[in-house]
């Protein structure tokens, strides 16, 4: 007799063998689900008390997908949740993130420039100005989706001008009075951020003293934007939280920004998880208990996805270790046939924010962003070991490069006794004869390198950006090559 086999694909891991009977029909067979519950199967079918257990794994396995849907909306809604009531910031303040010790908190941050940031509530203010003065900046606006809204500085309409930017609520995109710069906004809460390019500290401090925020409705009489600093000596983090906390703060943010069409399907799948628009946050035991699971799992994917990226065409140099890190194409996240979703996560688990000027494709502009995360046989970066990199003679930044280094559990800049994460070309760095230099990355300081040296800590992976600021046509044709980061034994 021949055998008469079915096989039936559940979700992204659970195979059920169905029949793989004789045609005298065996009534009844098992498989194991992904989460390691036995299926039993009655004839062809599952069998009754199988059904609860194919819920959960249907419930967990998308419930892993909405943690990598809701990454780069939780993170601003956390990170929002931290200006508000860690720094004590209002929606019309801004956050100067000076010092390193100010900017330990923020996902893969630049430990070279200030920064300048605030997160806008339309839904309190309604429309809102935005007053940008004169000066060297670069920045934007992005919804709460992490998607550009607007170019700021000297990429923006002002041209590094200055000039007044009127943020419009989805609910009110007919708003366009004359004399503003219009931003029709995608989402409730929008995130504001710029950096000063001028290495001037004093440079820095007078742009921030300019910039406004405050309501439309009350530019005939501005309220004062408040200057803020992250406090000093309290720990605070800007990324994902982790455990039902992650899920508690996705469904806070829901509750307040609109469900986009392309969203729908993964609203519909939070709906089973006890997660929904206009209901408390209640999931009952079975729910919470997936939803834990499902952050614990989404995580480790999320670290798959962002550290050992499997997109086509990801390497600078194909030889070499080092990734492009921004590798959303689209400010929009979306492509011809498909949203970014992947890409998306991968981005928006390892750093936070996004602008066209990262992926500049002009010579002596933007930014561009390398990242490794292995050394040159492929093992995974240890705080305990020892490294080097050699930077060759000629970097290709018309501005500075920097090389600086993350906490891989945290991904934010990392937070070692030596209190300093980045080696940079606006450093005192010991140049070699022939214009490179070495840099130096481990527990201790080689002798006499300590100007080129940044201090890892020993049972924490870490990894690291090399930013060029103003990359030049060398670094386009890649006539510049960088070799990997290689193991000091």
């Amino acid at each position: 007799m021949k055998n008469k086999c079915l096989i039936i694909v559940v979700g992204i891991s659970l195979i059920l063998n169905i029949g793989c009977k004789k045609e005298t029909s065996e009534t009844s067979s098992t498989a194991v689900a992904s989460s390691g519950t036995e299926i039993k199967m009655d004839g062809e079918l599952p069998s009754k008390e199988s059904i609860p257990k194919l819920f959960d794994e249907m419930d967990l396995q998308q419930a892993t997908q909405c943690y990598l849907w809701a990454l780069p909306i939780v993170t601003f809604a956390e990170w929002q949740n931290v200006h508000y009531n860690q720094f004590k910031a209002s929606s019309n303040d801004l956050v100067f993130y000076n010092s390193y010790n100010d900017r330990i908190g923020i996902l893969t941050a630049n430990a070279t420039t200030p920064y300048i940031m605030s997160f806008i509530d339309l839904a309190t203010n309604g429309p809102t100005v935005l007053e940008m003065p004169a000066g060297h900046t670069a920045g934007g606006l992005g919804d709460f989706w992490q998607r550009e809204q607007a170019v700021i500085g000297e990429m923006g309409p002002d041209k590094g001008k200055g000039g007044k930017y009127l943020l419009v609520p989805p609910t009110m995109k007919d708003l366009k009075p004359a004399g503003y710069f219009i931003v029709p906004c995608n989402t409730m809460n929008m995130f504001f951020g710029i950096r000063s390019l001028d290495p001037d500290p004093k440079s820095t401090e007078d742009i921030v003293k300019k910039v406004k925020i405050y309501p439309y409705s009350k530019r005939d009489n501005p309220t004062q934007t408040k200057i803020v600093s992250p406090p000093a000596g309290k720990k605070w983090l800007g990324n994902q939280p982790i455990g039902i906390a992650y899920w508690e703060r996705l469904h806070a943010i829901l509750q307040v920004e609109p469900v986009e069409d392309r969203d729908r399907f993964f609203t519909a799948w939070l709906k089973n998880l006890g997660i929904e628009k206009g209901k408390p946050f209640a999931p009952d035991e079975r729910q919470k208990k997936i939803l834990i699971d499902a952050a614990t799992k989404g995580q480790q994917m999320a670290m798959a996805n962002s550290f050992s990226k499997r997109f086509a065409d990801v390497k600078h140099w194909p030889d070499k270790k080092w990734d492009y890190v921004m590798i959303i194409k689209n400010p929009s996240q979306r492509d011809e046939n498909y949203d970014e979703f992947f890409e998306r996560a991968s981005y928006f688990y390892e750093a936070t924010g996004y602008s066209k000027a990262m992926i500049t494709k002009t010579p002596n502009v933007g930014q561009a962003y390398l990242g490794a995360y292995y050394d040159n046989q492929g093992n995974w970066l240890d705080g305990g070991k020892n490294y080097t990199l050699n930077i060759p003679a000629n970097p290709p930044a018309v501005n500075f490069w920097s090389v600086t280094v993350y906490d891989s559990a945290t991904r934010c800049l990392i937070d070692n006794p030596q209190q300093s994460g980045d080696l940079s070309s606006r450093k005192d760095l010991i140049k070699n004869s022939d214009g490179s230099v070495d840099l130096y990355f481990g527990p201790k300081a080689p002798a006499g390198k300590e100007k080129n040296w940044v201090q890892t800590l020993p049972g924490k992976h870490w990894f690291t950006y090399m930013r060029f600021y103003g990359p030049t046509k060398a670094y386009f044709d890649k006539s510049w090559k960088m070799d990997d980061i290689k193991e000091v034994k």
